[in-house]
């Protein structure tokens, strides 16, 4: 093959893959399984361009099939009517401007080939040979990336880690033989001959390959589609170092490594028959880069797509604009609830209000706005308790109130940990694996069947494991600064301030004021955190609920806070609690210390607590499949069953981010799809509370939404596959089977119920109480969210100062009436 010498220099390459590795959305591992949006990178780009360019670079789906909108046409979900709006707003794509001509053109055998349009080198070669070239370079890359980022899962280390990552790559493929057993012949030593440099490796094989240089970030970003998962996961490192203020290379040299497979491949297959169908591969490339890709059919789909939004934000606005406001929002509340604004507090919010009209409850991201770093008893690091936008402020530590008991619970905890480990290695020992499946095995007879029918747990649970229930029930957290932990009074006051005045609470404190984190209670599921709290990095909200409690409990801080204008009075006592998704139980924590004057209110929130649990689910029953026995049993016996692959719907179904007062949406069954988000523009004089929702919770309900509608209109690319299938790999994340890549998202039984969908492909609809004027003037602020919704990754909405929803925003600043 001729190659031509590249005019890039090393620098302008590094750019390069900088660039394409940019679109990579970062992975976070099983333990901390944070949403993340997978387009994440592609903002600046129109959501019709971005769904061409997906499709052309790896043959990514980006709508569902066309039967399915067919299907909602026939319905009635969508109209002709919002065909018809469709039809004469877009400008992206050429289309009848008759909505029944359009109707009378579409036919449900219609679909977008799923080949990509640019292809790689592998695949190119293996339309040659017949030979699944991509597939064994990804198993090949995977295999070695597993045990590379292995977190202690494996008992046998093959990966060399204390290397940087392209370097333990050269030294695993320059002894691997499979290659050369797959006919490779000499694919060992042309890696050892590769330079040392990841991104002299790269250009190395930009020049091989002979790619033109206005094509180079097209071919790069198509080849880092090819793994999103692994290239995922050392995004994340990328993204914590840049947190961090430091600069992460971990992207480039992964995607450097796929480049080295290429460059192999194209040294080694050199036949004529190789070199010609790759030459149409690069005309046909660098005429997607001049001309663009779009597919006819593809433009049908995502017109019916934005008409199944239309249609969707049609019925949501109807149900705004014609609720009824609550009507005992002047009365002074005994309670005041803070929820996450997480779509599963919505039924529960509605059920406590109704079971107790003394109770008022307030929408408020799960941490609280204490964004801290918590480390469990016997931990020897924590994990941050944020969402992944921030960085945590202070570093807090379980404690139990006592110094020689919390000594002892160490000791025993790593006692336990020690045996398990040694345990686990005897179980799965090369020799002793097999005395224990014969004889020893036996006895685990009789921990099977318990497990199987709920009664025990297949593991300890975390929290818990080495504390008696007493020292269980006493858990809290230790504010006593200590080195770089803890806080000092001053913090305490001003992260107290800043919570109060973000959750637009600085009068008319309640007698009880109760912090509700959540999270889910399921066994046997590696995607277990996907269940907890978002806002809490993947953990559950329980650490940030005591935090607060405890800080605003504190005498001196509301001292403190008084001097700055927020008086809290003595007889408002603050409360953590936990919330249950999956049984809809929710604990309060720490009873014992709660004074005597205060019981009676206890009980009756209690109460109020139980029927609104007992109530959520018989209102979740339905949909989990449960139409008759005792259904508290039942969806409790669902966080217990190790075999249970939907012990709840998780954020399926999310569609909706409201952010107003409570009494707009207090009347309204929004069916756990809403994020709900308490806010009073009328308190929010400089709109700098407002700045912080559009830019953070607003971000990360998006992010939520994409991740689902991702993974339901893509699970081959986006999502993690079936259940059934899964294998963890070095306790991070998931094969679909044996091999492949790292699957990056949500698995089908979280999306759909074996019969239909559970969560149905629509993008987020934000709905904001405040004046559409200061509202632009925070997109004009924040490029980054005025590119979401500017190019339709979500859209916006104004609620004016009767509750009506009356204002779109239409892009470049500007609005529409409704």
């Amino acid at each position: 093959m001729q190659v031509k010498e590249h005019r890039l220099n090393i620098i302008e390459v590094r750019q390069k893959l900088k660039s394409a590795c940019s679109k990579t959305a970062p992975l976070w591992p099983l333990e901390n399984f944070v949403a993340v949006n997978p387009y994440m990178g592609r903002a600046c780009e129109n959501f019709g361009q971005a769904v061409h360019r997906l499709k052309a670079l790896a043959g990514i789906r980006s709508t569902l099939p066309m039967q399915y909108y067919l299907d909602a046409l026939r319905s009635g979900f969508i109209s002709s009517k919002d065909i018809d709006e469709v039809l004469r707003s877009t400008s992206t794509y050429k289309a009848p401007q008759d909505a029944s001509e359009f109707l009378n053109s579409l036919s449900h055998g219609d679909s977008p080939k799923d080949a990509p349009l640019i292809k790689t080198f592998a695949e190119t070669a293996a339309e040659c040979d017949g030979k699944q070239w991509q597939r064994f370079a990804i198993d090949c890359i995977s295999n070695w990336a597993s045990a590379y980022f292995d977190n202690q899962q494996a008992i046998w280390k093959t990966g060399v880690s204390e290397v940087g990552l392209f370097a333990a790559w050269k030294l695993e493929a320059s002894i691997d033989r499979s290659p050369e057993i797959m006919g490779l012949k000499g694919f060992r030593n042309m890696v050892k001959q590769l330079p040392d440099d990841p991104f002299q490796t790269a250009k190395l094989a930009l020049i091989a390959l002979d790619i033109p240089e206005n094509s180079i970030e097209t071919y790069l970003q198509a080849l880092s589609l090819r793994m999103p998962g692994w290239a995922g996961y050392a995004a994340k490192f990328d993204w914590e170092a840049t947190l961090n203020e430091r600069d992460g290379v971990l992207r480039e040299e992964f995607l450097a490594i796929q480049l080295a497979w290429e460059l192999c491949l194209v040294n080694i297959l050199t036949d004529k028959e190789y070199q010609e169908a790759w030459k149409n591969s690069l005309k046909t490339m660098s005429s997607y880069v001049t001309t663009g890709y779009h597919n006819e059919t593809l433009n049908k789909l995502l017109l019916l797509q934005e008409a199944y939004d239309r249609a969707n934000q049609r019925q949501l606005i109807a149900q705004l604009n014609t609720s009824t406001p609550a009507s005992n929002t002047a009365v002074q509340a005994r309670v005041q609830a803070i929820f996450c604004i997480d779509v599963r507090s919505e039924p529960f919010r509605r059920k406590l209000e109704a079971a107790n009209d003394g109770v008022k409850t307030i929408g408020f991201a799960g941490f609280f706005a204490f964004p801290i770093r918590y480390e469990p008893l016997g931990h020897s690091e924590g994990e941050n308790q944020c969402p992944v936008l921030l960085t945590p402020s202070h570093h807090i530590r379980e404690s139990l109130g006592n110094t020689a008991e919390e000594y002892h619970v160490v000791a025993k905890r790593e006692l336990q940990r020690q045996l398990s480990r040694a345990w686990h290695s005897f179980k799965l020992g090369a020799i002793s694996c097999f005395s224990f499946m014969g004889p020893v095995g036996l006895a685990y007879l009789p921990k099977l069947i318990l497990n199987a029918f709920g009664i025990t747990r297949p593991g300890p649970l975390p929290k818990t494991q080495g504390l008696t229930k007493a020292q269980s029930r006493s858990r809290n957290v230790s504010l006593e600064q200590h080195g770089a932990y803890g806080m000092s009074l001053l913090e305490k006051i001003n992260v107290a301030e800043s919570a109060l005045k973000a959750m637009s609470m600085t009068e008319k404190f309640s007698r009880i004021v109760l912090f509700v984190g959540h999270g889910a209670s399921t066994v046997n599921n590696p995607h277990a955190t996907g269940l907890d709290c978002g806002a809490c990095g993947g953990h559950t909200g329980e650490a940030n609920a005591k935090v607060a409690a405890a800080v605003l409990n504190e005498p001196l801080v509301r001292k403190g806070l008084y001097t700055l204008g927020i008086e809290i009075p003595d007889t408002t006592l603050f409360m953590a609690a936990l919330h249950d998704t999956t049984t809809d139980a929710v604990v309060i924590f720490n009873r014992e210390n709660i004074p005597s004057t205060h019981l009676g209110d206890l009980a009756e929130l209690e109460e109020a607590l139980e029927m609104a649990g007992e109530s959520c689910r018989r209102e979740r029953a339905p949909r989990l499949g449960i139409t008759q026995g005792n259904i508290d049993h039942k969806v409790y016996e669902r966080s217990r069953d190790w075999a249970q692959v939907r012990p709840e719907w998780g954020l399926a179904g999310c569609s909706s981010f409201i952010v107003a007062p409570r009494e707009r949406t207090a009347s309204l069954n929004l069916e756990g799809r809403a994020f709900l988000h308490s806010y009073d523009w009328k308190k929010d004089e400089d709109f700098s509370i407002l700045e912080l929702i559009m830019t953070a919770p607003m971000v990360v309900t998006s992010w939520i939404n994409l991740q689902y509608y991702a993974s339901t209109v893509d699970n081959r690319t986006f999502g993690s596959g079936n259940k059934i299938l899964h294998n963890v790999v070095g306790g991070l994340g998931v094969f679909e089977g044996y091999s492949g890549d790292l699957r990056p998202g949500l698995p089908l039984q979280s999306i759909h119920d074996g019969k239909v969908y559970q969560h149905e492909p629509l993008r987020l609809n934000v709905f904001i109480e405040a004046p559409i004027d200061e509202v632009s003037k925070i997109l004009e602020r924040h490029n980054t969210i005025r590119e979401l919704c500017d190019h339709q990754w979500l859209f916006l909405f104004g609620i004016n100062a009767q509750g009506e929803v009356a204002y779109k925003y239409v892009g470049d600043l500007e609005w529409e009436t409704v």
